[in-house]
């Protein structure tokens, strides 16, 4: 394990365009905290987003891991070029030849895929923990580290989202055309949720429950929207006589299907490796 880590490591290391998209993805991570800045003075009113408690423990787990996935394309970028570049610069061909197994390849690159999406929720657990000291309200023990199971969708679900970009760069072998077929499996899974939408009209329940074991919409659902958990959300809400009542949990069989899907992306990129001529 240690060596096929040193080896991507290397790899990367020695790939300026990875390094570049590297530091682009972490500046963008940091960039989360220029929230805090966000003001609108008009007349008398006067509104400091961060005052609206997006950075009070325990909501900040929320709102920071839901921002920072977002940002998650760069890495994509990273992972499907490097796939794409063992092909066009016939490196796999050569690491084969000096011993490294086809199955060590794969691990090598789901290695980095684990190591990326560790780094990440690392950088986001520790950049969340100083903007929520800063600013929020609560800061006892017990509240500080309450709903960090937002952080373990965070990972989740950036290891899902990688293998299946390592998968469609085996596939595919070219980096653009690889996001590209993404982009056409998202917009296939549109189009699958508004043939159901028109299929069962109002029992919208029938659509989630089938649709949940979409990939990217089990990518989706790991970590929901936390916009309406807002107090000013909520308070203009209750103003026009609507309730939001949703469900932001993170829930383990939303874990579990991503981790599937994970598994599967994984075992498709080694099958298509042992059945290709290099």
């Amino acid at each position: 394990m240690k060596r096929l880590i040193q080896i991507e490591l290397i790899k990367l290391k020695n790939s300026r365009a990875s390094k570049v998209l590297i530091s682009v993805y972490f500046l963008l991570l940091t960039s989360i905290s220029l929230i805090a800045a966000i003001k609108f003075d008009i007349g008398p009113i006067k509104f400091h987003l961060a005052e609206q408690g997006i950075f009070n423990f325990p909501y900040i787990w929320h709102f920071n891991t839901y921002i920072a996935s977002i940002f998650k394309f760069f890495l994509l970028l990273v992972i499907v070029s490097m796939i794409t570049n063992e092909y066009s610069n016939r490196t796999l061909k050569q690491n084969l030849i000096d011993g490294l197994s086809k199955k060590e390849f794969i691990l090598s690159k789901f290695y980095l895929v684990v190591i990326l999406s560790a780094a990440s929720t690392i950088f986001v657990f520790i950049t969340s923990l100083i903007l929520g000291y800063f600013y929020s309200d609560y800061t006892e023990f017990g509240i500080v580290f309450s709903d960090l199971e937002y952080l373990i969708a965070f990972f989740v679900k950036l290891v899902g989202f990688f293998s299946f970009g390592l998968f469609f760069g085996m596939l595919v072998k070219r980096s653009a055309f690889a996001v590209g077929a993404m982009f056409v499996w998202l917009f296939s899974e549109g189009i699958i949720h508004g043939f159901l939408q028109f299929k069962f009209g109002h029992k919208s329940e029938i659509v989630s429950e089938i649709t949940q074991f979409l990939p990217f919409t089990a990518l989706s659902n790991l970590i929901a929207q936390p916009f309406t958990r807002m107090k000013a959300v909520k308070t203009v809400a209750s103003q026009v006589g609507e309730s939001l009542n949703s469900d932001y949990s993170v829930h383990w069989y939303q874990i579990a299907i991503v981790l599937v899907w994970t598994f599967i992306f994984i075992f498709l990129s080694y099958k298509l490796l042992l059945k290709r001529d290099l």
